[in-house]
């Protein structure tokens, strides 16, 4: 029988952990400062011949637990911040903001409430107080940053739905409802799903895009009148297209009917800080919640999003937690438990925060102006090309197209190749049921020079 153990020896800095830190530091700064790695996925079985059991009994101690790490499985990841990690929506965390990274998992803050997180939280509202001016929203509103956009959507609809309910009160429907194009993020039809609420189709137009006109005659064609809809979900850059909703159209329909306004600007909200594209999201100011997702085009790490909402005291009204042992929680200061369906919470915003104060908010207009004049040169070039076609003209800063003759097949052959080559992370979508090639921009280190091979590749 081995000898007991000191059960607190995890817990004590001692000279193996400053051995453990200096490590971890070299590997930090090393990962930050180098040439980002693209790497690819690698078959478990492969996993398990190389990297063995992780987790026993007796540890394997920090060294070999590290070699394992950085030698085995981080290769075995795509890194997202890759310049050309062109597939669904990759991230690009700015050097400050990974790096404070470390500070808020070293800091072990809880920012559930201001009784145990006060400075975190307040610094966390800044860069939502930044955000919500973006938009436009009045003073007042404000919210919290959840893990994701799924999250973000859900917490909101669940707020919206509260709000209904408190107004019917004594006259409820037969079935509640959430107005919708088939282009909503398909965490929206997920979070039907969870409430089980149905949802309303309103049809897109030639963009895909909910448009005011057709929201007003989806609800009057309604067999019921439109009856148990309450809340009207837009989209303010579409994950599949880029495309921007008809904002004000449906915030005009959503006022005559007495409707919440959902924005989910998770991928696209970020464009709001730059000029050129500013006029296309005229109407958000009307949104009664918006979702935006710093870890994806405002540079943070993940997990980050934010959830704005124009009155937070109907957030807090569906979302506040009641229990005895949060009874002593004081309740006359911010407390961002209170704004989404979570109790626990990391202070995901910090590192947002972090870079916003020390770039400042011009680095940032100009960091996504970068990304868009970037998205305009490709399709321009693509457009160059006599046997690539743009699919639609981009918005901001997705840019479909097509290959012509070519199937699914060929789109996912080439894009494998790419990855095997360490060329690119590109993945092929559908567009009105034809398989089509997507990219998409968010990173200011992207340039058009290095996308221009991946095209001529196309052609070869």
């Amino acid at each position: 029988m081995s000898p007991p153990t000191d059960p607190s020896r995890m817990h004590r800095y001692d000279d193996q952990s400053d051995a453990l830190a200096r490590a971890v530091f070299d590997y930090v700064a090393d990962r930050t400062r180098r040439e980002v790695p693209l790497d690819r996925p690698r078959p478990a079985a492969e996993l398990e011949a190389e990297a063995g059991a992780g987790v026993t009994p007796e540890g394997l101690g920090w060294r070999e637990a590290l070699r394992r790490f950085t030698e085995v499985l981080a290769p075995a990841t795509i890194s997202s911040d890759h310049p050309l990690h062109l597939a669904y929506v990759p991230g690009a965390p700015t050097e400050s903001a990974v790096l404070f990274d470390l500070v808020v998992s070293a800091s072990s803050i809880f920012a559930g409430s201001w009784q145990e997180g006060a400075g975190a939280v307040f610094a966390e509202n800044q860069a939502l107080g930044w955000l919500a001016a973006l938009c436009g929203l009045p003073t007042g509103a404000g919210g919290c940053f959840v893990s994701g956009g799924s999250a973000a959507n859900l917490s909101a609809l669940v707020a919206a739905r509260h709000a209904a309910a408190t107004r019917r009160r004594g006259d409820r429907p037969r079935r509640w409802r959430v107005a919708a194009t088939a282009e909503a993020h398909s965490s929206v039809r997920s979070a039907t799903a969870i409430m089980d609420v149905d949802l309303l189709h309103v049809p897109g137009d030639a963009r895909g895009a909910l448009r005011g006109d057709a929201l007003h005659d989806a609800l009057a064609a309604d067999p019921d009148g439109g009856d148990g809809v309450f809340a009207v979900v837009t989209t303010a850059g579409s994950t599949n297209v880029g495309i921007v909703d008809d904002l004000a159209g449906a915030a005009r329909v959503a006022s005559e009917r007495g409707l919440w306004l959902h924005v989910d600007a998770a991928y696209g909200g970020a464009a709001l800080a730059a000029p050129s594209v500013r006029h296309l999201f005229a109407g958000v100011e009307h949104a009664d919640s918006v979702t935006i997702d710093p870890h994806k085009w405002l540079f943070s790490p993940f997990d980050c999003a934010a959830l704005l909402y124009r009155d937070p005291a109907l957030a807090a009204a569906a979302h506040t937690q009641e229990a005895a042992y949060l009874d002593a929680v004081t309740r006359d200061e911010w407390n961002p438990h209170d704004y989404a369906y979570h109790l626990s919470r990391r202070a995901r915003g910090l590192p947002f925060w972090f870079s916003l104060a020390a770039n400042g908010t011009d680095a940032y207009r100009d960091a996504v102006e970068a990304t868009l004049t970037v998205t305009r040169r490709v399709a321009a070039e693509i457009s160059a090309r006599g046997r690539l076609e743009l699919v639609l003209e981009p918005e901001l800063s997705v840019v479909l197209f097509r290959r012509l003759g070519w199937g699914r097949a060929d789109y996912d052959e080439w894009a494998e190749r790419a990855l095997a080559d360490q060329r690119a992370f590109v993945r092929p979508t559908s567009w009105r049921g034809e398989p089509v090639m997507r990219f998409c921009f968010v990173n200011p280190r992207t340039t058009v020079e290095m996308v221009r091979p991946l095209l001529d590749s196309m052609l070869a």
